[in-house]
């Protein structure tokens, strides 16, 4: 006997434990089926599941079990990655709490702490995606930095640097001070900042009573300045153009340059040009083959080591001294001292308050710093090539395919990309140099010293390039590497390449298009055939979720109050094409109702004798309602099917629900009360039957988005063994006997029901009052429909009697139409129509005036322009519920007129 509520805890815990032990989410690379593969997108060996992660791992969840159901041979791939700085982060965290560094434990045993660290606690990220219900093919994780899929990375770069495909280069990367090393764009985030602009004069030479003036928000790096930049049409600096200017503090002569970049619409038109601290001025000095003057270290403080030859004392503008001072010194108060030593020297025209925006490292959180070093770079435009060749001959397809643009844009302008950072813990890139620099690139150590000797004549000593790879670069190869690549294993053949990936739109250059490339180079074919990319998960308002707004949701504590299939049906719900998620535990508390509706449904049909019907035939089902539960069935399955293939997880959500809410439970299961607790007869035993098989659809058409709560149900009424859910068949839409007639038949019943119940709830008539219903102007074929149903009629709407109208409806009536007929309800001897009238009209003069003052707030220009949008969205969502209301009234007054 089921119990009063499902529990969800204890259920999920066993349940799963039951799948994973049984081998259901393996797959099988012997199978005569067709493969379906889903490759995880990796969590960070450090992550805890968030949000995103829950919408990401739910979406693939979804598609993988129904595949499955549907006889593919389903292979969710999982694994982690080893997420190179955030690793690094935490084991230096712990290091400094037994006041211990990184460089004090040397190389080799910090890696061998970090191992540690992930053997002890780098598995938390896929216990939580188990508590999900994520149906991963745990027999097959992978992680990262294992031994094969680094064999896979020292194959890619041996094999792309002998085709010149990868290469050392000295250029502009982001780099963190703190962490000294390169970080890739995503491992950046931008942050609006209250500064100031400072006005600088730089004096013309030879023109002592004649200076430009540029603004900078970074006085600091004004060190490494080797040119100011005007437009080529701006007037006032016409006469500049081609001349020098004095730089300030160092007295060093840099060049007046015409170019594009500068904005004559922006501070004073004048911009110092420093290439080696800022993309755009790195971009200029190429164009007019400018120097690149380094002033800030590897720890973002003062270097004068490329400034100390160019020193000029300049009295009044100028004084070696001051400069050679400032080495050592970190920027802040290197900018600190400048700006006081500028406003001495009479420099500094003004100084105005500046909002903008400042790049700060993700992990850790220091200021970025646009820096000059030799990197290894990968030949992105030459591999990006055949990956816009993919999208646009359709052999990958975005959904929805306006992110196909966004991929176009990136790579038509994609740059060389930096594949070396300067940690620790990642894969060590396999270069050695020789004793004069030399570098030579093989598979290992004994590899690199045969090219050496052959290089020199000899055998000498190698050194180990001390930078590992960017940790895009492994997880770029993620879809044949974990497969076995570059052996040619029988996965790699199946399940190469994968059917759909799911992910946000946030890591379409940094991840999708960089397996695109190394995909198509390595594999000669594309990863995948889909890229779905899902929104972003919003706060109940439409604001996204931040820590410092305090409206982050956890995961975690919604899995412990409401449970997994809860959560999981609220992101499916949720989840449309082209759209972010509005999430909230309200929403999540909503959705628990449903499953509680499914669970209170299914112990009804238990304690009415409903049971596993075997050799059930649903084409001689007689009975009018069976058919029409029948044929409601197919429909929700055809719905749930296409929304799936649409990857329209909302719709199936929603086929999913109207169908169990509104059909199956609310008018199906109620009209079936009075066979079922009559005497036993063919007509009870056939619903049984009916109602057996349509829990069994139910069931199945659930279980990709609710797995624990529909398993337990299908269990225990004998339809298959405990955690076998996950391996059956998914349900297919069946022919039904006079489908249209029977849907017919009840669909207007059902209506007829509403009509009636709208009638009374607008009517204030107290449930406990019985009403008759007459009929005008009914067909025969009305009246006698009316008849047959008359005891569900009586009372699921509360009807005493029903009959044909005769003559005039009664005064005091109220009326609805009902296809050809006019239901009258005579409401003089249950209500006072006089007090209904005046309480219906006081209403709808409410109604009026706050649609009026909502419009007016609408119509405000201001409000529109200045409003946050997700609050205008909100108004306007407002009017629309108070139109309906409205309407509501209106019909109310109308029917007692």
């Amino acid at each position: 006997m089921l119990d009063k509520t499902f529990q969800a805890t204890d259920t999920e815990a066993r349940l799963y434990a039951a799948w994973e032990q049984n081998g259901a989410f393996a797959a099988d690379p012997q199978s005569p089926t067709s493969p379906f593969t889903v490759m995880i997108p990796p969590p960070n060996v450090t992550g805890v599941l968030h949000m995103g992660h829950a919408l990401t791992m739910t979406v693939q969840d979804i598609l993988i079990r129904w595949r499955r159901m549907q006889g593919r041979d389903a292979l969710w791939q999982p694994g982690t990655d080893h997420a190179g700085i955030a690793t690094q982060l935490v084991v230096e965290r712990q290091l400094a709490l037994e006041q211990q560094t990184r460089q004090a434990l040397g190389r080799d045993a910090f890696i061998e702490r970090v191992w540690k660290w992930k053997a002890e606690s780098g598995d938390g990220i896929t216990k939580q995606l188990r508590r999900l219900g994520a149906s991963l093919d745990w027999s097959r994780e992978r992680f990262t930095m294992d031994e094969g899929l680094s064999r896979a990375v020292r194959e890619v770069f041996v094999t792309l640097h002998r085709q010149k495909l990868i290469y050392r280069d000295r250029r502009l990367v982001n780099w963190d001070p703190h962490f000294r090393t390169a970080i890739s764009d995503l491992e950046v985030e931008s942050k609006e900042v209250r500064g100031s602009l400072w006005y600088i004069r730089y004096p013309v030479d030879g023109a002592p009573d004649l200076s430009i003036t540029v603004a900078t928000t970074r006085p600091e790096t004004m060190l490494g300045d080797v040119a100011v930049a005007v437009h080529p049409e701006d007037a006032r600096y016409a006469a500049l153009i081609g001349r020098s200017v004095i730089l300030p503090l160092t007295g060093r002569r840099i060049p007046v340059v015409a170019d594009e970049y500068s904005n004559p619409e922006k501070g004073t038109g004048a911009v110092k040009i420093t290439p080696a601290h800022d993309f755009n001025d790195f971009e200029v000095g190429k164009r007019h083959n400018l120097p690149l003057i380094v002033v800030l270290d590897a720890g973002a403080n003062i270097t004068l080591e490329e400034v100390e030859a160019d020193l000029r004392a300049e009295p009044g503008l100028a004084d070696p001294e001051f400069v050679r001072g400032l080495q050592g010194l970190q920027r802040d108060d290197a900018r600190r001292i400048i700006v006081e030593e500028l406003e001495r020297l009479g420099l500094l025209e003004k100084i105005e308050p500046h909002t903008h925006q400042v790049p700060h490292a993700e992990r850790g959180g220091a200021v970025v710093e646009p820096r000059l070093t030799t990197q290894w770079y990968c030949d992105a435009a030459t591999l990006a090539g055949p990956a816009i060749e993919a999208v646009e001959s359709g052999r990958v397809t975005f959904v929805p395919r306006q992110w196909e643009n966004t991929f176009f844009s990136w790579m038509r302008n994609i740059q060389p990309w930096c594949i070396s950072r300067q940690l620790w813990w990642g894969h060590r890139i396999p270069a050695w140099y020789g004793p004069d620099g030399e570098v030579f690139v093989a598979h290992d150590e004994a590899g690199a010293a045969t090219l050496a000797a052959a290089h020199y004549g000899e055998s000498v000593a190698l050194t180990q390039d001390e930078d590992v790879l960017d940790t895009w670069f492994s997880s770029g190869l993620w879809p044949f590497s974990t497969l076995g690549w570059p052996d040619k294993t029988p996965e790699l053949a199946r399940y190469y390449p994968t059917d759909v990936l799911v992910t946000g739109f946030d890591i379409i250059f940094f991840w999708v298009a960089r397996m695109m490339m190394m995909g198509l180079h390595f594999m000669d074919d594309v990863p995948f055939h889909t890229v779905f990319i899902h929104g972003l998960v919003r706060d109940e308002r439409g604001q996204k979720m931040s820590k410092s707004k305090g409206n982050g949701i956890d995961p975690l504590e919604l899995l412990d109050t409401y449970g997994a299939d809860a959560v999981r049906f609220t992101i499916c719900a949720l989840t449309g094409v082209g759209r972010d998620l509005k999430f909230g535990p309200k929403r999540v508390e909503d959705n628990r109702a449903f499953i509680t509706k499914l669970w209170n449904a299914a112990r009804f049909c238990e304690m009415n004798g409903v049971k596993a019907a075997p050799g059930f035939d649903p084409a001689k089902v007689v009975s009018p309602l069976g058919r029409w539960i029948l044929h409601e069935a197919s429909k929700a399955v055809q719905e749930a099917t296409a929304a799936l293939e649409a990857y329209r997880f909302d719709d199936y959500a929603g086929a999913c629900y109207r169908f169990v809410w509104n059909r199956f439970c609310d008018w199906y299961l109620e009209f079936t009360k009075p066979a079922f607790t009559g005497e036993a007869g063919p007509e009870a035993e056939e619903l049984r039957a009916v109602t057996a098989h349509v829990l069994d659809v139910v069931l199945r058409l659930l279980q990709p988005v609710m797995p624990f709560v529909t398993d337990t149900l299908w269990s225990e009424f004998g339809f298959g063994p405990s955690g076998g859910l996950i391996g059956a068949a998914w349900p297919e839409q069946i022919p039904v006997t006079d489908a249209a007639g029977a849907a017919a038949e009840l669909d207007w019943v059902i209506r007829f029901i509403s009509e009636i119940r709208t009638v009374r709830s607008e009517m204030n008539v107290p449930p406990s009052r019985l009403s008759p219903v007459l009929l005008q102007g009914a067909t025969q074929e009305s009246v006698d429909c009316a008849t047959r149903w008359r005891e569900a009629i009586g009372r699921m709407a509360r009807v005493s009697e029903i009959e044909a109208l005769q003559g005039e409806p009664p005064r005091g009536s109220a009326q609805t139409v009902l296809g050809d007929t006019t239901l009258v309800l005579p409401l003089a001897d249950l209500i006072d129509l006089d007090v209904e009238r005046a309480r219906l009209a006081k209403e709808l003069d409410k109604a009026r005036g706050e649609i009026e003052k909502t419009e007016r707030k609408l119509g405000n220009a201001d409000f529109i322009a200045r409003g946050k949008p997700e609050v205008v969205e909100e108004t306007r969502e407002r009017l629309v519920a108070q139109q309906g209301e409205r309407d509501r009234l209106q019909v109310a007054l109308g029917r007692l007129a």
